[in-house]
């Protein structure tokens, strides 16, 4: 087993495609830990969806081994994402580390998530090695991005280390740097057993996997081992330990500072939170600070294409949800499509790549409704509601208060877009705080409502700055806004999955946007089709889908103009009860291009 003194933990955080994975496949490959033959592209990224588009969305432990100055040396890397929606990611990982390795892209310096990352490290009391990547590029800005790391985060020069990941320099300077200055685990070997659970996953044969670091004691592989969970208050006896070189090797015991896995043989992932604290049976100790479990944002509800598949649907997110605890589902009926789940995300992106899992590994096909939020509501009588979607929305008249949440935005662009990215902000509301300049950017901070940047906020941020600008964001607390439910109506009935919560300064561009696109969308029938959007049954906007009309006099020849307006006028009676009577038919495509493009 290693000596502790020769063990080093850490990981390795940036910006969304700042060079992580590529700086961790170089890693693997320099230290040996994977051969050259077997190596390819995103090593850690297991998921096919991680590899297209080319983005970590789970975090990947893996042990490395190299050989500094005669002594052999443990290194253990945990791979973050770099995505906002995945931030909680990031956490689990730094609870895990004694060092992290920060990554800077040298052609766009500083960004959003690099500054967001740097207060969890500085409040974790974590130490840092500065890395520039992608020096080899001929847009590199490599002494500017030196000057702006120095300037902001009061690195020294000497520090900092200038790499390419992708042409393999001055990788040698990084894990010689790994080794002199992060410093090994304090633990002690004589402890009881405490260790920290950072994450899980589910693994059918061997029911939930942790992974753990050992922050003291140890584990043994023993039949008559029995563990618990500190927080769950469950006990079992593991089928399994083992460490991460980069697929699971079992070992017969992990000691003090190790990183690896203990497979539990749980059937229900939940029962394994995340910043649990594992230990021994009878052990009596303190459990370790723990962090809170991710918190649902966004909230759209999923739909088979066809009702039969609804039990396939059930199961396929039963399974998902084994794999990915984060989201939430629970059943939920529309009258316009049938039976489906309220599912809960932790953003927009995740919502993205739970629907695309669905259709490619349970070959499920879904509907998805705009998303929304969480929004707090207090009645007269005083009680308070929790509101996802529009059909939970009470009586305006019982209504008190409502509270929406709002989040504290940092967006990084260059000088130029300011004035635009100012202005974009206040159209969703936003509220300035404050506005900083660096060596190469700008950084603006504002209070956002969440419900404005779930829609189309980061597509505008991205259009309007030529992709330059990016942004972090983070909850910062409920703030009272005022709401109505904005209803629509199809022939004069209401089509409840086209319902939608809005604020009231708004409620009149989207529901002539809403009613708009719904004309172009729904097909014509032989009636024409009023389109009305209502609040508390006061009609605000409304449009019209014309009938197809058949020239009933056509067939004449000649006669008088009291021939045709007989013909014309039992036409007329006939589309008037057609219209009382009829059902208006709306295709499943009417509701993936609104929900795609509204």
């Amino acid at each position: 087993m290693p000596e502790q003194n020769n063990i080093r933990n850490f990981a390795i955080v940036a910006h969304i495609d700042h060079g992580k994975s590529t700086l961790a496949d170089r890693l693997l490959e320099i230290t040996g830990t994977i051969e050259k033959r077997d190596m390819q592209e995103q090593v850690l990224d297991s998921n096919p969806i991680e590899r297209e588009r080319g983005i970590t969305i789970k975090l990947a432990p893996v042990r490395m081994k190299y050989i500094y100055k005669g002594d052999e040396y443990i290194l253990n890397l945990i791979d973050t994402p770099g995505h906002v929606d995945f931030s909680y990611e990031v956490s689990r990982s730094l609870s895990a580390c004694e060092g992290i390795i920060l990554v800077v892209d040298a052609t766009q310096g500083i960004q959003a998530q690099t500054l967001a990352h740097m207060q969890l490290i500085k409040t974790a009391n974590l130490k840092v090695i500065p890395v520039i990547n992608k020096i080899d590029l001929p847009t590199a800005r490599v002494s500017q991005t030196k000057k702006s790391l120095i300037e902001t985060f009061n690195f020294d020069s000497s520090e900092i280390i200038e790499v390419s990941a992708k042409k393999s320099i001055n990788i040698d300077q990084v894990l010689k740097a790994i080794i002199e200055r992060i410093p090994p685990p304090t633990g002690s070997l004589n402890l009881p057993l405490r260790a920290l659970v950072f994450s899980s996953v589910f693994d059918p044969h061997k029911g939930v996997i942790v992974f753990v670091n050992i922050i003291d004691g140890e584990i043994y592989a023993h039949a008559n081992t029995i563990l618990k969970l500190m927080a769950t208050k469950v006990e079992f006896s593991p089928t399994e330990i083992g460490i991460f070189s980069p697929l699971m090797k079992k070992v017969d015991r992990l000691n003090t500072g190790e990183v690896g896995y203990v497979a539990t043989g749980l059937k229900n992932i939940s029962l394994a939170q995340v910043g649990d604290t594992l230990t021994e049976l009878n052990s009596k100790i303190i459990p370790l600070v723990g962090y809170k479990q991710p918190k649902p944002m966004v909230f759209l509800c999923l739909f088979p294409i066809s009702n039969d598949d609804y039990h396939a649907l059930r199961e396929s997110l039963s399974k998902l949800h084994l794999m990915d605890s984060s989201f939430t589902f629970q059943p939920h009926f529309l009258h316009a499509l049938g039976k489906g789940f309220l599912c809960g995300f932790l953003g927009l992106l995740h919502a993205d790549i739970i629907q695309e899992r669905l259709e490619r590994e349970f070959k499920v096909n879904v509907i998805a409704t705009s998303p929304t939020v969480e929004y707090q509501i207090v009645k007269m009588d005083k009680t308070e509601v929790i509101v996802k979607t529009p059909d939970d929305y009470p009586d305006p008249h019982h209504i008190a208060k409502v509270n929406e949440p709002v989040m504290y935005a940092s967006i990084f662009t260059p000088f130029e877009t300011v004035g635009i990215i100012m202005q974009l902000c206040e159209e969703k509301r936003g509220l300035f705080i404050n506005l900083e300049y660096f060596a190469t950017q700008s950084k603006l901070t504002y209070f956002i409502p969440l419900a404005e940047m779930i829609t189309d906020f980061f597509d505008r941020l991205k259009s309007k700055t030529n992709g330059f600008a990016s942004l972090d964001y983070e909850f910062y607390e409920m703030r009272p806004v005022k709401t109505v439910k904005l209803d629509i109506l199809l022939n004069h009935k209401p089509i409840d999955a086209f319902s939608q919560i809005a604020v009231v300064e708004k409620v009149q561009y989207i529901a002539l946007r809403l009613v708009e696109k719904l004309k172009e969308l729904i097909p014509r029938h032989q009636f024409q089709i009023p389109i009305q959007a209502s609040i508390s049954g006061k009609i605000i906007a409304r449009s019209d889908i014309k009938s197809f009309r058949k020239d009933v006099t056509s067939k004449l020849y000649g006669g008088d103009q009291s021939r045709k307006d007989k013909l014309l006028d039992a036409q007329k009676k006939g589309k008037s009860r057609m219209k009382e009577f009829g059902k208006v038919s709306i295709p499943q495509e009417v509701f993936f291009e609104l929900y795609r493009k509204f």
